[in-house]
């Protein structure tokens, strides 16, 4: 797909909005590792040399902000003096923004940038990404490569290279406060439905002191749609039908909807139209949710950041209705965009963060319930992670291994993608959607005005252009 098929009004419109956040790269990485501020490599030269500086886009999550960018200064950059590593740190929606119109235009700020599934492949295939498998990995034994989850680096894959190196890997899974629902008489199966889930929030929701379920509402294909998108699949519906027909409209994308939108509206938390993953993992770790259905990474941040609630928090593997599993897949992951600067030097530095011995570092210095989880499958092998993260470890990998982003819906599909579509309009529809499903949670439209400008705006590409046959 070459970078004039991702279509006009998507350019036009993905452009418009990510050129506000693009601005603030320089300003953003002021506080990155080393503490000066970034800039943009003003180069589009790449170097094989091992020396340099790395300037590198990231989400702001407590695995990237609380050990990578700390442990990039005070340990990597000792043992490698020659690499200075910049961090420009962003909310997902926001990071996502600024890494498309970077990589697309070869604006050349950053010389890695933090990816996942989505825009692995979909760069790959615009020649927008090294190719880290014929570049790096061949010649590198000790990265261990094949130690990868295969579900995830599949995801990351193009032609079966690798082209993003995982820093973590999840899906989804519930969460949810044993000592509450026990008081309530509650008892939450491994496997629960949806509708067990609701009615377990009805019972559980104190309003004002503690929610029955906390569930993303923020606006965004990474956010709320993330979360929703397993509830539309488990329900039987899809986003388009394999004629490219948009299908949000549909009786079962309509029940699912409606459902989460109500779930949150009724029993979910106070302003659930501002929240996505950190908001949710305050308000749980605060005591504030009596359930939270979300990413399997939350475990290893409440293990470490709220240990009380963390010894009273039950796991449950990702609800359904009527599929055997919903979980999503993703991996917040490392890339290296084609023609940046220093290139040699960025791999140095994603190497050795997405590497096993980074992982016993992390152990060293917070615990091994803290390690990233989800990348590695020696992980899950090593008794003493398995000792520290027992109570999620197990749940984490097999939600992981049964995802089938393949085969992501009841009915075949056309795209690949189990809480995204693999289509590049779905950076622009997958937020502009997210937007309408926020207004309805937030009340400032009803569920069906959000549906029907949903059903709009996902008619509004060809199948062609969907396709990518235009």
């Amino acid at each position: 797909m070459s970078s004039a098929k991702f279509g006009t009004r998507f350019r036009k419109r993905r452009l418009a909005a990510a050129a506000c956040v693009a601005a603030a790269v320089t300003a953003a990485a002021a506080c990155s590792s080393g503490g000066s501020s970034t800039g943009a490599s003003g180069s589009s030269t790449s170097s094989s040399s091992d020396t340099g500086t790395v300037t590198v886009a990231v989400v702001s999550n407590p695995l990237v902000t609380g050990q990578m960018i700390p442990l990039t200064e005070s340990v990597f950059e000792k043992e490698n003096p020659g690499i200075t590593v910049k961090f420009a740190t962003y909310t997902e929606g926001d990071l996502r923004a600024a890494i498309e119109k970077d990589v697309s235009t070869h604006s050349n700020s950053f010389n890695a940038v933090m990816i996942g599934p989505y825009e692995a492949p979909l760069f790959a295939k615009n020649d927008w990404l090294v190719d880290l498998t014929k570049q790096y990995i061949a010649s590198d034994p000790s990265y261990d490569a094949s130690d990868l989850l295969p579900a995830v680096a599949k995801a990351l894959s193009y032609n079966s290279d690798l082209y993003a190196a995982p820093f973590y890997g999840e899906s989804s899974m519930l969460y949810y406060n044993k000592t509450l629902l026990a008081a309530a008489g509650i008892t939450m199966p491994e496997h629960p439905t949806w509708t067990q889930v609701a009615a377990a929030a009805a019972k559980l929701n104190k309003p004002g002191s503690e929610a029955g379920i906390c569930l993303r509402g923020l606006a965004g294909w990474g956010d709320n749609m993330a979360s929703l998108d397993t509830v539309i699949n488990t329900y039987g519906g899809e986003w388009y039908n394999t004629s490219w027909a948009a299908q949000l409209n549909s009786p079962a994308d309509t029940a699912a909807i409606n459902f989460y939108v109500n779930l949150v509206k009724t029993d979910g938390e106070s302003g659930a139209s501002n929240d996505s993953f950190n908001q949710l993992l305050t308000l749980y770790g605060q005591g504030k949710c009596a359930m939270w259905y979300d990413s399997t990474v939350a475990a290893t941040s409440l293990a470490t950041t709220y240990p009380s609630v963390y010894a009273n928090t039950g796991y449950a593997f990702a609800p359904v209705d009527k599929t055997t599993s919903s979980g999503w897949l993703w991996s917040w992951s490392l890339g290296i965009p084609q023609g940046v600067s220093d290139q040699g030097a960025a791999w140095k530095w994603i190497s050795w963060a997405t590497s096993k011995q980074y992982d016993s570092l992390v152990a060293s210095k917070y615990g091994w319930a803290a390690v990233p989880p989800g990348s590695r499958t020696s992980l899950y092998s090593n008794p003493n992670y398995l000792k520290a993260a027992a109570p999620f470890a197990n749940i984490t990998l097999q939600s992981i291994d049964g995802t089938d982003p393949d085969h992501p819906t009841v009915n075949p599909v056309p795209y690949v993608g189990v809480q995204y579509v693999d289509i590049p309009q779905f950076e622009t529809l997958g937020m502009t959607v997210g937007q309408q499903i926020a207004g309805a949670i937030a009340g400032t439209e009803s569920v069906s005005q959000a549906i029907s400008a949903a059903q709009s705006e996902a008619s509004a590409y060809t199948p062609s252009e969907l396709s990518g046959s235009n």
